[in-house]
């Protein structure tokens, strides 16, 4: 066995080190072959079990009779917020979401929204995929080929357009809308927020907006319905046929937007810095458009945006040699897995062909991403104008990275465009 990277615990999950590194792939190679189960004593953070292999990750996810969701926090907090995240006057601990649900309560709830998550409800949404698309390379192309920031122009803004659609969001509330899912993943970086402010301490704060926003147009769907999720999350009824609670439809507008808001956001600028990386692979897809389906799939494994999950064992479990006991905490890192070289041909490569493509991006089992079609199509109708309109790219300054290890990408990515004639 090598020695272990210095800095390792700490490097796998504080934000400033995400911030300051991005993702730790060093110490994630070294865990895969030395030590895929690896109990860590990370600074200010409880001990957990941080698990690196594609197999171990899928095995964890499929039993969550074994690992809970609902048993603990599903995001790895400092000890010194734990306080704050246990307040039960807090905002968000009165809104029960999918993502921190149990069986038989997480099947129940799902099914609420499922359908229109399927491939064939997202038909629906091409027209609005598509233009929302459309805008965002127009607004692209009025700045010709100065530098612009990738991630202020497009990447946060594409999705962000989807989603505020689909959950009734009035457009003069998205530049607010933006700044509150920005507070809520990346609680710890020094440019979000008000300066020198815990974020975490002031969560009850920023729930409390989030509450009145999101009520606000459950009222208005509720009185008004209209074609659209909005209008299906506040008048959803479960399949006792009671109407869905309140804590419940908020937690399902809450996960909605900032789930799917920030994970495509980071997925689009992590596209961009990838082809930013490797313009072979761009001049690849405009040459034949075919791979924008596979490109995607790799876009996703690429970035891996949610960067882990968290889980807490029920029982006592033996996972291959190492035993984890009932009530401590594991980890799965699928950034980690999305490199196994167990499962994927030369994983560090970035391959806008690669097939198969097993990555776990979007989860695995029981929690299997609901969004994952819709993001899917928000990255191929961003890429199909790219393709397109985009003749090459390059960089224009110095890229930085948010510091949050949950939910991880692109802070700034300045590009210069050369658009095709």
């Amino acid at each position: 066995m090598t020695m272990a990277p210095d800095n390792l615990d700490n490097r796998l999950v504080l934000n400033h080190e995400y911030g300051e590194r991005s993702f730790p792939y060093e110490e994630w190679r070294w865990l895969r072959a030395n030590e895929p189960v690896h109990m860590t004593d990370a600074d200010n953070v409880q001990p957990f079990w941080a698990i690196t292999k594609h197999r171990h990750i899928t095995e964890i996810s499929s039993q969550p009779d074994a690992f809970s969701s609902a048993a603990g926090n599903i995001i790895l907090f400092r000890k010194d917020q734990m306080d704050v995240i246990a307040d039960e006057s807090n905002p968000f601990n009165q809104m029960r979401v999918i993502i921190s649900m149990d069986p038989p309560d997480h099947r129940t709830f799902r099914k609420v929204a499922s359908g229109f998550f399927t491939p064939r409800g997202i038909t629906r949404l091409d027209e609005i995929v598509t233009d929302t698309a459309t805008l965002m390379m127009d607004r692209l192309a009025e700045h010709g080929d100065e530098p612009v920031d990738f991630v202020e122009l497009v990447a946060q803004r594409h999705p962000l357009r989807v989603l505020c659609t689909i959950l009734g969001v009035p457009e003069a509330d998205e530049d607010r809308l933006l700044e509150l899912t920005s507070q809520l993943f990346a609680f710890d970086d020094p440019d979000v927020g008000r300066p020198g402010e815990d974020r975490v301490a002031a969560s009850a704060e920023l729930g409390m907006e989030f509450f009145t926003m999101f009520n606000t147009i459950i009222e208005d769907r509720r009185a008004n319905p209209r074609d659209d999720l909005a209008s299906l999350l506040a008048n959803a009824t479960l399949e006792n046929g009671e109407p869905m609670g309140l804590v419940e439809t908020l937690g399902y507008y809450l996960i909605v937007f900032n789930a799917g808001h920030d994970t495509t956001r980071h997925s689009l600028s992590g596209a961009m810095a990838a082809f930013l990386d490797h313009p072979e692979e761009f001049a690849r897809l405009k040459a034949d458009p075919s791979l924008i389906k596979t490109a995607v799939e790799e876009i996703v494994r690429w970035t891996a945006p949610v960067n882990y999950m968290k889980r807490t064992a029920l029982r006592d479990y033996q996972l291959d040699d190492t035993l984890i006991r009932e009530g401590e905490a594991v980890a799965m890192f699928y950034g980690a897995a999305n490199r196994d070289e167990e499962v994927f041909d030369d994983p560090d490569r970035f391959d806008v062909g690669r097939t198969p493509n097993r990555h776990l991006g979007f989860g695995w089992a029981e929690h299997y991403c609901l969004g994952a079609h819709l993001a899917k199509a928000s990255i191929a109708a961003l890429l199909e104008q790219m393709v397109e309109r985009i003749d090459s790219i390059e960089p224009a300054g110095d890229r930085s990275v948010v510091s949050a290890s949950f939910v991880h990408g692109y802070k700034h990515l300045p590009v210069r465009v050369n658009w095709s004639s």
